[in-house]
């Protein structure tokens, strides 16, 4: 099945890629030279679903909508839907960092907390009134500074407690099995074979 990724998010794109495999025939917005949606919803689920609708709106394809982010406790839940945008500059993953870092200054591990969340919303099409979504949760807490190299975002300082490292230290396949992506993706499928 040919299906619309509504992202223009390289990292993003490679991890469902990953994910889906064979089965769905995945494009980024971008190939259609489609924009990204305005995400004015307030919630993950709400954003995701916008997504899906203005990509299937703008393709006529079936698009798979993904709003994620990392909400961190002693923040009340920042940047959570800004996740991408924190620093002030959509996409400026290094700025983001910097700046989550700063606002925990001086916060100590155990109140570190947080969690990535990935809501995926798939449509048939855009006016789908009865759009598949699934959520994945990633528990964890923020670190101090960078570890590793791999993934992208916040990966580099997202500690996850059930791996002993962070994200971006975790194999590629083990990451794109247990994240929030993985975990979302997972139910999906089970979704889209009902």
């Amino acid at each position: 099945m040919k299906l619309v990724l509504a992202s223009s998010n390289a990292g993003k794109l490679f991890e469902l890629r990953e994910l889906l495999g064979d089965a769905f025939e995945l494009h980024a917005q971008s190939e259609f030279g489609v924009e990204d949606a305005e995400e004015t919803g307030l919630s993950f689920i709400e954003n995701a679903i916008l997504k899906a609708r203005h990509a299937s709106s703008a393709t006529g394809l079936p698009a798979l909508g993904d709003d994620s982010g990392l909400c961190v406790d002693a923040l009340d839940g920042a940047p959570g839907l800004y996740s991408a945008r924190y620093s002030g500059v959509h996409g400026n993953a290094e700025a983001n960092i910097d700046k989550l870092l700063g606002n925990l200054l001086g916060v100590a591990d155990d109140a570190r907390t947080a969690r990535f969340v990935c809501v995926l919303a798939f449509v048939r099409h855009a006016t789908d009134p009865q759009p598949l979504v699934a959520e994945g949760i990633w528990e964890g807490r923020v670190l101090h500074a960078r570890r590793g190299s791999n993934g992208f975002g916040y990966d580099p300082v997202f500690f996850s407690p059930a791996h002993g490292c962070s994200a971006a230290e975790l194999p590629t396949a083990t990451k794109n099995r247990d994240s929030h992506r993985g975990i979302a993706l997972a139910k999906l499928r089970t979704l889209l074979q009902a």
